[in-house]
């Protein structure tokens, strides 16, 4: 009997040293004298991945600090297949985000099944079959009716809100006035004026379309600045200025600036 009872007590100590183990795969607890870069290499996890799941505002990092390694949460099957539609031309990407690459282009009002979603942050996912593949879509890009997706926006409504978010913190990966990144700001100033629109730039880029003569209200893109491609977006807010976080927080900044000239790409209207 003490032999039986000593090895289902060791078997628990194992599963239970397993489940640990596995519990702990997604960590990593930061060490003295360990940088992003090197924890990347020990993870085999990129060093922008590392700031975006763990809303770092620089590539500083404490000793003891604990980091995510992986997305917040896996993959999950729907309990059935649902069907929505594509609100905007939606590129179906390999994985849950946007860092994957494109399968396929479903465009405007195309029908998709729901297949099973993930979170990724903040961000809702959708896994999805489509065009006979199957991928990745942003679920703020996905409609269950064949009605716009939400009611649209006043454009001095969208202005005068994100006018009065200026002074607001820079924060990488932030939605709330606590702290904005540029897309972040963005969809928080169209929500509040009754509109819904996507978290990242490249869905708002993608979810727009592109006009030669800007009004108050639009979206001003800008290219090449931390990242090669679409990667800045700001409201114009007329006389050649827009608003936007940027710098150290959220600003209002004219497009003669030398810098945002230089990077500036078009201007889209949603």
């Amino acid at each position: 009997m003490k032999k039986v009872a000593i090895s289902f007590i060791l078997a628990g100590s194992l599963t239970l040293g397993i489940a640990a183990t596995n519990a702990d795969a997604s960590t990593h607890k930061v060490q003295k004298g360990e940088s992003l870069y090197t924890i990347s290499k020990k993870t085999n996890v990129s060093v922008a991945n590392l700031i975006k799941w763990n809303n770092l505002s620089s590539d500083l990092i404490k000793p003891n600090q604990v980091l995510k390694t992986s997305a917040s949460s896996s993959a999950t099957a729907a309990k059935s297949s649902k069907t929505y539609k594509t609100a905007y031309n939606v590129n179906i990407r390999s994985g849950a985000g946007t860092g994957h690459k494109i399968v396929t282009l479903a465009k405007k009002g195309t029908t998709v099944s729901i297949i099973g979603e993930k979170k990724v942050g903040k961000e809702l996912w959708y896994q999805v079959k489509v065009n006979g593949k199957s991928g990745w879509a942003l679920s703020t890009l996905l409609t269950k009716s064949t009605a716009a997706p939400s009611t649209v926006a006043k454009s001095n409504d969208v202005v005068s809100v994100a006018k009065q978010l200026t002074g607001i913190p820079y924060r990488f990966g932030g939605t709330t006035t606590k702290g904005f990144d540029c897309s972040g700001f963005v969809q928080y100033a169209f929500k509040k004026s009754g509109k819904t629109v996507a978290r990242d730039t490249l869905s708002q880029f993608n979810q727009s379309k592109k006009v030669s003569t800007p009004k108050p209200g639009d979206l001003v893109f800008f290219q090449n600045t931390y990242r090669k491609g679409i990667s800045h977006v700001g409201i114009y807010v007329g006389n050649n200025k827009f608003v936007h976080a940027g710098g150290s927080k959220s600003q209002i900044t004219s497009l003669s600036n030398s810098y945002w000239k230089s990077k500036f790409h078009s201007f889209k209207r949603l």
